[in-house]
């Protein structure tokens, strides 16, 4: 905050594109009571706005800090400027990707692997104890892999000791676990494998929604077992960690992104999963962590590192099975290294696991017995009247909605 008098004294509201890094704030100018709410580009930490009967504005980082009063609420848009003195909001945050215009930059896997390696390395700037999630999977191993290299020739290391703190996930003997412990003993971190059960899930699941707001399936299905990793990663001591969200928004990750008829569609299709993920991985790796105090950076979604990565000809993210090119195989050429290895190749060219599967395929099994225990079929046949606004389809989601409205009746209003 001793950065942001300074810049808006000089430069008055045009000051927040020259931000770097993730914020949500609300500056109050005392001269003539006029104020200024912000949020970061892609909207890694939470905010929301709402708006009383008597003229009043209300802005909060949870939706439990809206007071009743609130006539009408919503999401604050990422990379936006909300304005006393206009009463509006205005996108601060125009980068060349958001038109969707197709890029047409040719691939260079050494400028890739650099602005990540930058990104990476700009996030290690701390003086608490930090760690990575690693799962084993593609993009967290690359955080870890570029981190410790990173580590092995700085000061830090001689204060926390050479080794890196790295952190899993799992039901027991879940494919993310072993994955996991296969990429840690390769980079030689200091790796603490959790696990839970079914049940410690299930238990956590009312919490989960308190803490992230949210009735989305996918996103609690994910929290879930990241709100119970989290808690055991603070009463270690540690502070931040550093994830890999955000890499299949951006180079089409996901299994689906085989489907992509043409360069156009597919880069289209990452301009507005990107745009989406304030509302799903960025809101789990926020507040999942954030519910026990821990603070979790995520440098894929760099802001130089995104306009670096979505600046490239998006043929080149396009799933070429024909030229031997898997999901992210971009990404993974940037750092396939023949002389100083930052992976295995096996796990450099490891397929995707979805991330509630990588944590044991009982997971979900055991989440929708779970709801078909407590839904049914009678209780399902009504939501349409029950909850008219997204009505849930499977009992699992009337599960969650249930627990949501429960705790944000305010949201249904």
């Amino acid at each position: 905050s001793t950065l942001l008098f300074p810049l808006y004294e000089e430069h008055g509201e045009n000051f927040i594109d020259m931000l770097d890094g993730v914020f949500s704030f609300v500056l109050l100018d005392t001269r003539d009571n006029s104020f200024i709410a912000a949020r970061d580009a892609i909207g890694v930490t939470p905010l929301y706005i709402g708006w009383g009967i008597d003229g009043s504005v209300w802005i909060s980082s949870e939706v439990k800090g809206l007071n009743d009063d609130c006539e009408h609420f919503e999401i604050f848009p990422p990379g936006h400027l909300y304005s006393s003195k206009q009463g509006g909001f205005k996108r601060w945050y125009n980068p060349p990707w958001f038109s969707e215009v197709i890029p047409s930059v040719p691939y260079d896997p050494l400028a890739l692997r650099k602005a990540f390696e930058k990104a990476v390395i700009k996030r290690l700037m701390t003086d608490v104890p930090f760690g990575v999630l690693l799962s084993g999977g593609l993009d967290s191993s690359l955080v870890a892999a570029v981190t410790v290299r990173h580590l092995a020739g700085t000061k830090a290391a001689k204060r926390w000791g050479t080794k890196l703190h790295s952190f899993c996930v799992g039901l027991e003997g879940s494919p993310d676990l072993k994955a996991a412990k296969e990429v840690a003993n390769y980079l030689g971190t200091m790796h603490h494998e959790f696990t839970f059960t079914v049940q410690d899930g299930i238990d956590a699941i009312e919490d989960v929604i308190y803490h992230t707001e949210t009735y989305d399936v996918t996103t609690i299905r994910a929290s879930t077992p990241m709100f119970l990793m989290s808690r055991k990663i603070k009463s270690l001591g540690v502070k931040m960690v550093i994830s890999g969200e955000g890499s299949d928004e951006i180079f089409g990750g996901y299994l689906y992104f085989h489907k992509a008829p043409n360069k156009e569609e597919l880069h289209r299709e990452t301009c507005q999963k990107i745009k989406a993920l304030h509302q799903y991985d960025c809101l789990r790796a926020n507040k999942a962590t954030s519910a026990w105090g821990l603070e979790a950076r995520v440098p894929f979604l760099d802001k130089e590192f995104i306009n670096e990565a979505m600046s490239i000809d998006p043929e080149w993210k396009m799933i070429r099975p024909d030229l031997g090119r898997i999901e992210k195989w971009m990404l993974r050429k940037a750092f396939d290294d023949e002389e100083q290895p930052f992976l295995p190749k096996h796990i450099l060219y490891r397929q995707k696991e979805q991330f509630s599967d990588g944590v044991g395929y009982s997971w979900i099994d055991g989440l929708k017995a779970h709801a078909e225990s407590n839904v049914t079929d009678k209780m399902m046949s009504n939501a349409k009247f029950i909850y008219p606004h997204n009505t849930p389809t499977t009992k699992e989601a009337y599960c969650y909605r249930m627990i949501f409205e429960r705790f944000f009746p305010q949201v249904s209003k």
